[in-house]
């Protein structure tokens, strides 16, 4: 099993694909009500879905980029206001945080070995139902 990707909803197509542009991704789709995109580096992707409701705002997403300090210098000179400077968080990653212009959360981030193996990592077993998928 492998994740697909992750939509979010945006009230302003337009600034949304402008603005993930400035962040540096390479859009694969463009339509007047969805767009998507790829990461510059791996297979991952994302997209934006156009939305006329009022957006609730629950959901963070996180782009990783081990030269983060670079990144974040590259796309303040894009005009990309940051709503929190890089900080060394407790849960040992470097992270600071951004908005698109919908208001959707984006943290921006550099964890290292810490992302998939941080000191306090449990082991989980799959069941025998999940094996014998």
């Amino acid at each position: 099993m492998n994740l697909n990707q992750v939509t979010l909803s945006v009230n302003n197509m337009d600034d949304a694909v402008t603005f993930y542009l400035k962040l540096g991704f390479t859009q694969i789709v463009d339509t007047p009500h969805y767009a998507r995109f790829a990461c510059p580096q791996g297979d991952a992707t994302f997209s934006l879905s156009l939305s006329t409701d009022e957006i609730m705002h629950n959901t963070t997403i996180y782009f990783e980029h081990q030269a983060l300090d670079e990144w974040i210098a590259l796309i303040e000179s894009r005009g990309i206001a940051l709503l929190q400077a890089p900080t060394e968080e407790s849960y040992l990653w470097r992270e600071t945080i951004v908005a698109d212009p919908s208001g959707n959360k984006i943290k921006l981030y550099w964890a290292g070995e810490n992302r998939l193996n941080p000191p306090w990592r449990v082991e989980k077993r799959y069941s025998d139902l999940c094996n014998s998928l």
